[in-house]
């Protein structure tokens, strides 16, 4: 294959990627789809508005007096890819001895501003939260985990890192 072939087929790619950007400019300008104008608005009765149901209030520190730390052991697993136990940092902070340990707290760590604004402890309550939804409990923080949903998952990991404290 000589470069004038090659040439050819990278001046096509960009043609190609050209028209679509056109097509698209061209469709934006016709279809407005940003607009907060509202076309039309459907009626209905309160009654048959959906009921919002209320969050299950779950008691944190009886289901972790519960739970199991060798299951949280494996669940911790998902967690080593960034955290460790042994008392060094990897792309998180090192979670040894987290459960009761202030928030941000590890030195030399680099938080983000999210967690360094967060006041207290970590205990029980306040990591079954972040965990859950980090970005729910602090809103900005660089974590990537999505979260766990299962509270018995939740339970099994904290009652794991309560039992990994130096």
């Amino acid at each position: 294959m000589n470069t004038m072939e090659i040439t050819k087929i990278v001046a096509a790619a960009c043609g190609s990627l050209l028209i679509f950007l056109l097509i698209k400019f061209g469709t934006e300008m016709v279809f407005d789809t940003h607009s907060e104008m509202i076309s039309y608005v459907i009626e209905t009765d309160e009654a048959d508005a959906p009921v919002e149901e209320e969050a299950e209030e779950i008691d944190v520190a009886a289901l972790v007096a519960e739970a199991d730390a060798s299951a949280g052991e494996g669940i911790f697993r998902r967690c080593a890819a960034c955290h460790r136990v042994d008392g060094t940092d990897a792309t998180g902070p090192h979670l040894d001895g987290v459960v009761g340990r202030d928030k941000a707290s590890v030195d030399g760590f680099n938080y983000s501003a999210t967690l360094t604004g967060l006041d207290g402890v970590w205990d029980a309550e306040s990591l079954y939260h972040f965990i859950h939804d980090p970005r729910g409990y602090a809103p900005g923080t660089t974590m990537a985990f999505a979260g766990l949903a299962r509270p018995a998952e939740l339970a099994n990991l904290i009652a794991y890192l309560q039992s990994t404290g130096n």
